[in-house]
């Protein structure tokens, strides 16, 4: 592409590309893309980036597309790529000016000449620092802040870098330019100090940005360019100053007011020296060694004394909170169980700590945290009383909340009580005996003090175990306080029941749980939204705890139930409707059967919430996960809930659905529990099955839920379903097994027992398919125990149950080997008994057994060749499945099933699903459950000793171990005897 003739061609089109009318963009975007691999595409891009005289939005649009390249076809190896000449020239095209008028467009440059530094520097772009460290000596403003813009997104990117050598020539870079970048850093700052101080904002401001932006360059390479930060002595001397600077800049906050442009850009440079500090305590603890005691000293004096009073702002608080949990927490300054096992290093970290720790200190920081930073704020009070929902919601931990202040205060908090609980206990006690007593709702600072201190308790419940007596507290003060139905005292009723799921699992004896429900009745009826949300939450620590027990619940489950769907109607939010149904889950789950005749007003509900929440992926999310557990309360009544079951399951597990990103996993369990629970099946519960061969085809972390779900399906209606979908299922499952792990072939293999076990004839015949690879894999001597054992499993079932199809597929076998069927037997019959320790399953064993032993009668001279293997399989087996009744000295078979009993459960027991039901009546039809191995083997041997004949039985008898023979004698008592001279069967 000719530069000269070109640009023309490509200004058009870039400014059509910018237009709105989609008639002109797309055809413009199709032509770009089509130029995208075209010489001289980029060095087009660039002359029109770098012309100031053309329109913003063209000259942006040539910066991505030429940032995009970078990505697509900078890579020598990258299909199209640039060529060296062309790259050569854009490289020196890229650094000749430094004087992007555009703040936007100067960033984009920046950041797309990291991007070739990443992949050139410093092999192929020597020249590039040293035109950075030369441009940004340069008097001109703009120039200036352009090219130190530049050397720092330079300096990120190869410091992101994670290969050994690319590590090394960053710390090669580091070394040559540390000096420069911390003299660089020096200046701005200075400059900046000076012009503050004679009150030319407009060119502090402008020093400012370059302070920023030099100091981001330092992070970088303190962090990240260094083996050895301590060792340096400008290293250490930066860190040092750090402390230093900030102060400064801190005082320096006094001068301007919040809001202001100047304010602004000051936390922001605090934040980035908080940044400093914390980045290089994460990568380097031993180094941040003799930083600790001043970190702290630091930390603590503008958080927890008046010395932070009037510059202090939140997220610089935020952020010496974490150095100081940091430091509390870390691993690397904590002295070994034994002392003698610690490295100097870590004794020396202890000793600053624990000399920097005092108690005096300890104590102020306790109450500190409590007694400030737990106190709600106007603004959080504000928002309880306009937006109640999103309150509750923050308070209870949402994303948003992540870095702000609460949480980061409760989290130091519970840090520095569990480090040190023997100095803090007695100090959290103190402020909680002082509040003893109903509050005065007329004292408002009372009331906070009081929310505060109790919050304090929660979170650190489980360090209070041994200190507070929580059931007697709740006896003789909470239970009152939760009684007084002040509008103003509702901020301790919602602290108190928070307080109490806070200690349920922790220190709360059963017998007090009707009491605690009688208050959760009570409160779930409180006039104010956020304590019945906090009450929802509460109910659901009580019931999701160890020592819940249904018997105690049932008694208030109507109420409560009722209440907790009322409060699902009356919340708006998203958020909040998730964690009330999250609750409604957890207590059906919990109640499992009991909840049936409740669910009505729910059930009638669901369908509606789904259709308002369509643009709520996540909380269609948590409505099927309460599906789940209501089909699994409702057991076969579910099947009334189909007309809107079903068409939620069809959509969560359709991949060709967007949706189906959030709600696959839950789609699948979903559908698995609902055919589990289903009566019978239905034409619409078959017919969604078309779902799963493009789920296969996903191989994706469900698919053993996939698997589940097939077999699920026959087991409900085994002719139904193999008839309309075993061939495609077979497809799936040919395509699955050319590339799926052990565990994958294991799991198609055992579908295809399950289908020859409901259903022989028509399992064996749908996967027909499938099954020469298992006899080939038997035959060859698979090497997988695990497959070795399903092999087998699957060819027992077709010898025992369809004998005739195993004859036809010997057969068809034979021909591929070349063999006589016969021979192939052989080899089949001696590896299954040289194999059958890769079976541990007794059920698979006593199949085993069965299906070897099906083979006689037979005069057929190679199964009487492998009888002596056939005689100590079934021996085996029946080690395995009999025991001996104490009362008739004899031997049963363990494993047979007389007749289907309806189990008699507890009340923390799961009833059986419609599917348990189904499998158990299946069993007493299975051979193996079915028919005594120990009857089976006498009726087989006695067959064959009336078709060879006594002596040619006695002769076949004989091949066998006598040892084996013993024993088969003490399991076949009085049926089979063997003389001193014959074997012979009465």
């Amino acid at each position: 592409m000719d530069i000269q003739s070109a640009s023309s061609v490509v200004l058009q089109a870039l400014t059509q590309a910018t237009s709105q009318d989609t008639a002109v963009l797309k055809p413009a975007e199709e032509q770009l893309r089509q130029w995208e691999t075209q010489p001289g595409f980029y060095s087009v891009l660039l002359s029109i980036f770098n012309n100031h005289l053309l329109d913003v939005n063209v000259r942006w649009l040539a910066v991505l597309y030429f940032k995009n390249g970078i990505d697509r076809y900078w890579r020598r190896v990258a299909p199209h790529a640039l060529s060296e000449e062309e790259k050569s020239s854009l490289r020196a095209g890229l650094i000749t000016n430094f004087n992007e008028p555009v703040n936007q467009i100067a960033t984009q440059i920046a950041v797309l000449i990291a991007k070739v530094a990443r992949l050139d520097c410093p092999r192929q772009w020597p020249e590039l620092i040293p035109i950075l460290l030369e441009s940004v000596k340069v008097q001109d403003s703009l120039q200036q802040h352009r090219a130190l813009l530049t050397f720092y997104h330079v300096t990120k990117t190869l410091a992101s870098k994670r290969l050994a050598t690319d590590r090394r020539l960053f710390q090669d870079l580091a070394s040559s330019i540390y000096s420069f970048a911390c003299s660089l850093w020096n200046h701005h700052t200075d400059t900046f100090l000076q012009q503050i101080c004679t009150g030319d904002q407009q060119a502090a401001l402008s020093s400012l940005e370059r302070t920023l932006l030099s100091l981001k360059v330092l992070r970088k390479l303190t962090v990240h360019g260094f083996i050895e930060p301590h060792n340096n002595m400008e290293v250490m001397g930066f860190l040092n100053a750090v402390f230093e600077r900030l102060k400064q800049f801190l005082e320096c906050c006094r001068q301007f007011g919040p809001g202001s442009l100047c304010r602004e850009k000051l936390e922001k440079t605090i934040i980035l020296f908080t940044k400093v500090l914390l980045d290089f305590l994460e990568y380097h603890p031993w180094p941040f060694i003799p930083l600790i005691q001043r970190s702290l000293e630091f930390a603590v004096s503008y958080v927890f004394t008046e010395v932070g009073e009037g510059v202090v702002f939140e997220r610089f608080i935020v952020q010496c909170m974490n150095l100081i949990k940091m430091i509390v927490k870390n691993e690397a300054y904590k002295p070994a169980k034994n002392i003698e096992d610690s490295k100097p290093e870590n004794l020396e970290a202890h000793k600053i700590k624990t000399a920097f720790f005092t108690h005096q200190t300890l104590t102020e920081i306790g109450r500190r945290l409590v007694s400030k930073y737990f106190l709600l704020t106007e603004e959080e009070l504000t928002m309880w009383e306009e937006d109640p929902e999103s309150f509750a919601v923050e308070e209870t931990g949402g994303d948003s909340w992540k870095y702000s202040l609460r949480p980061c205060t409760e989290v130091l908090f519970l840090d520095i009580f569990h480090n040190y609980s023997q100095t803090l206990t007695p100090v959290l006690l103190e402020m909680v005996q002082n509040l003893q007593g109903p509050s005065n709702v007329e004292d408002p600072v009372q009331m906070l003090m009081k929310d505060a201190v109790y919050n304090a308790v929660g979170l650190a419940a489980y360090e209070l175990f041994d200190n507070v007596d929580f059931d007697q507290w709740f006896k003789n003060q909470l239970l009152g306080e939760l009684q007084i139905s002040h509008n103003r005292y509702k901020l301790i009723r919602r602290r108190v029941i928070w307080l109490i799921g806070q200690w349920i699992s922790v220190k709360f004896k059963p017998e007090l749980r009707p009491l605690l429900y009688e208050v959760i009745l009570s409160l779930m009826q409180d006039p104010d939204l956020v304590v019945r949300i906090e009450t929802a939450t509460t109910l659901k620590l009580a019931v999701d705890d160890f020592e819940f027990r249904t018997e105690q619940f049932l008694p208030y489950l109507e109420s409560i139930f009722s209440l907790l769907f009322q409060l699902l109607q009356q919340v708006n939010e998203c958020d909040t409707k998730m964690q009330v149904l999250h609750v409604i889950s957890c207590v059906i789950e919990r109640v499992s059967i009991q909840i049936r005749p409740y669910a009505g007003c729910l059930v009638q509900y669901l369908p509606i919430l789904w259709k308002q929440s369509e643009e709520h992926n996540m909380l269609r999310c948590a409505i099927l996960t309460t599906l789940i557990h209501l089909i699994q309360g409702l057991g076969a009544e579910s099947k009334n809930l189909y007309p809107f079951l079903l068409p939620v399951i069809q959509l969560s597990t359709d991949v060709s659905q967007p949706p189906h990103v959030y709600l696959l996993e839950d789609g699948l369990e979903l559908w698995l529990v609902t055919l589990e629970n289903s009566p019978a099946i239905t034409p619409e519960l078959l017919r969604i099955f078309q779902n799963m061969s493009a789920l296969l085809e996903l191989s994706s972390e469900n698919v053993r839920t996939c698997f589940q779900i097939i077999n699920a399906y026959i087991y409900l209606s085994a002719t139904d379903f193999l008839q309309n979908y075993a061939e495609a299922l077979c497809r799936s499952f040919c395509e699955l097994l050319r590339d799926i792990t052990t565990e994958g072939q294991v799991q198609v293999l055992k579908v295809v027992e399950i289908a020859i076990k409901v259903s022989p004839v028509l399992g064996s015949h749908m996967f027909q398919p499938l099954l020469p690879a298992v006899l080939r894999g038997i035959v060859e001597g698979e090497r997988y125990p695990v497959v070795m054992s399903t092999y087998l499993g699957v060819t027992g079932r077709i010898l025992l149950q369809n004998s005739g199809f195993f004859t036809s597929l010997l057969t068809q076998m034979a021909v591929e080997y070349n063999q006589e069927a016969d021979q192939l037997l052989g080899s089949m019959i001696e590896m299954w008994v040289d194999r059958m320790d890769n079976i541990t399953q007794p059920e698979r064993r006593k199949l085993s057994a069965l299906a070897l032993m099906s083979l006689l009668p037979s005069d057929n001279s190679v199964i009487q060749d492998k009888f002596c293997g056939i005689i100590n399989i079934s021996v085996e087996a029946l080690h395995d499945v009999m025991t001996e009744d104490p009362e008739t000295a004899s031997f049963k078979d363990c494993m047979l099933m007389s007749h289907f009993e309806e189990p008699k459960l507890t009340d923390d027991e799961e009833p059986p699903t419609e599917q348990d039901k189904r499998r158990k009546l299946l069993a007493l039809e299975d051979p193996v459950h079915s028919v005594s191995l120990q009857q089976f083997v006498y009726e087989k041997l006695k067959a064959q000793q009336v078709l060879m004949g006594d002596q040619g039985f006695q002769a076949l008898m004989e091949t066998v171990d006598t040892e084996i023979v013993r024993q088969l004698q003490e399991f076949i008592h009085g049926i089979l005897r063997r003389g001193r001279e014959e074997i012979y069967l009465d």
